[in-house]
């Protein structure tokens, strides 16, 4: 919710991260009085037509019999088929005037089957037990449609491999032996490489991004493409597919495992597996890294019972490299629009929502210094969210982009300056511990832990620390390299 003119803008942003990520959103905004519209009237903004292209629909109420169903309809809206935000603007008039108000039943959102077309899930089948090499590609689709179940299924049937996206974390979970890690541009080689040679390729609930394919005119080019989508505008945008079976996930894959018998690929999970085994995630054992700290909070928080929330940046990726994420909703993060800022307030909101788990936000510095005075609202409410500040004092990511395709020509990334996180989290009511060697980690873990409010735990690590692997700009999968890689070029 917001006001006016400045308060309405300052959503757009929220607004749109909604958007790219499919989250039901209903925003409200108040704009002018009904008599003062359309005539620059102070602090008016069109919010409506601002945020037109970033929304699933917008209103604008100027009376207030209105009032009741456009919000009953915005939160339908918001809710069907692929979920994302609606914004209602209510002019100021509808917010003081009165009417009569019927209580109502809210609308029962039904899965979206309408389109499942039979046939392609029979032609999609016969591809599957033809196959040879087989992928399961997960995207944020089966995390929204709630799809774990099924997807775990139809990937034992088939016999296949596992690799997802940033927003498809936990629908399958991250201790399978079938899954691969992560694909794309910081994707493990395992998975790059698997998807990059297998001969089948179902992609569940993805949309292609450009963070995932790389080269799009050489992405899986020796696979027959299954794509399963709830959007059909998602269809053939990024990569062309073969087949495609529109509809909500968790139906399409309820109506496949009905049809299929079990399948089996020994031959081809013994090769991915030993790829897995001979290709694994590395860091530097030497000194304090973001890697070091993702390991420790996975050996000592219950995935069942923690919420992993992050900002935007080198952390991000390490908390989606080093974290065994099992169920689905238990990584909440930014994915499509990348937005600096997004995980203290989320975590706030994940920590309210679900008071039973415990909530765990991984924030650069750069990220940290967006949002840091949202700790006072932590403070102020007692909210038990652990804030874990990775300071390396720069721009990661962007610095790292400078340093490997850029000529070290660093711009705008550096953050040495004398701003104390310790004294400014205790200044806004939040316990900070401070931690500058590896053997300090658990400590402070364990102390955060047990602690029953707010704490933050800064963890000072060096400047270049790195994300690996990586696949540079515009590249195929398959060219996805390592430090050790680097160094033997040198």
């Amino acid at each position: 919710m917001a006001t006016s003119g400045p308060g309405a803008t300052n959503l757009v942003t929220g607004i749109a991260t909604a958007y790219m990520d499919s989250v039901p959103l209903v925003a409200i905004t108040c704009n002018v009085g009904k008599a003062l519209l359309g005539k620059d009237s102070f602090q008016e903004i069109d919010i409506a037509g601002v945020a037109m292209p970033i929304t699933k629909y917008s209103f604008l109420v100027k009376e207030v019999d209105k009032l009741a169903d456009t919000i009953r309809r915005a939160f339908t809206i918001a809710k069907s088929g692929r979920p994302g935000p609606v914004l209602i603007d209510i002019a100021k008039n509808a917010t003081s005037d009165k009417a009569e108000y019927e209580p109502k039943v809210p609308e029962k959102i039904e899965r979206s089957t309408e389109n499942i077309d039979d046939a392609v899930i029979d032609e999609a089948i016969k591809v599957l037990r033809n196959a040879k090499k087989p992928m399961v590609f997960v995207g944020g689709g089966a995390v929204i449609s709630g799809a774990d179940k099924e997807l775990k299924e139809f990937v034992e049937k088939v016999d296949a491999p596992v690799t997802d996206t940033l927003m498809g974390k936990g629908a399958f979970p991250g201790t399978d032996d079938r899954y691969v890690g992560m694909l794309g541009m910081h994707g493990t080689k395992t998975a790059n490489l698997s998807v990059s040679e297998c001969d089948a390729l179902v992609v569940v609930g993805s949309r292609f991004s450009d963070r995932v394919t790389g080269n799009t005119a050489n992405y899986a080019k020796n696979a027959t493409i299954i794509q399963i989508d709830i959007d059909e505008a998602e269809i053939n945008k990024n990569v062309s597919v073969d087949m495609s079976i529109i509809g909500d996930v968790k139906a399409v894959l309820e109506r496949m495992n009905e049809r299929m018998e079990q399948m089996y690929h020994k031959e081809w999970m013994d090769k991915v597996m030993a790829r897995k085994d001979a290709l694994p995630m590395t860091y530097s054992e030497e000194g304090l890294t973001c890697p070091y700290v993702m390991e420790k909070l996975d050996e000592l928080t219950d995935s069942d019972k923690t919420i992993i929330c992050t900002e935007v940046g080198q952390h991000q990726m390490w908390a989606a490299q080093y974290y065994h994420y099992t169920h689905p909703r238990t990584l909440i993060t930014s994915g499509g629009l990348g937005t600096m800022g997004y995980g203290l307030g989320a975590s706030l909101g994940a920590q309210v929502g679900c008071p039973d788990k415990r909530v765990i936000n991984i924030a650069g510095d750069g990220c940290f210094r967006m949002n840091m005075n949202e700790l006072a609202t932590a403070s102020r409410y007692n909210i038990p969210i652990i804030e874990v500040i990775i300071n390396n004092q720069v721009l990661g990511m962007v610095r790292q982009w400078q340093k490997l395709f850029y000529g070290k020509r660093y711009s705008q990334t550096v953050l040495n300056d004398k701003v104390d996180y310790i004294k400014l989290s205790e200044a806004l009511g939040v316990k900070a511990i401070r931690v500058t060697k590896k053997e300090e980690v658990e400590g402070a873990i364990k102390e955060a832990l047990s602690t029953k409010g707010p704490v933050v735990i800064e963890v000072v690590i060096e400047s270049d620390d790195k994300v690996f692997p990586m696949v540079a700009p515009g590249k195929n999968l398959e060219d996805c390299f390592d430090e050790k890689d680097l160094q033997k070029q040198q």
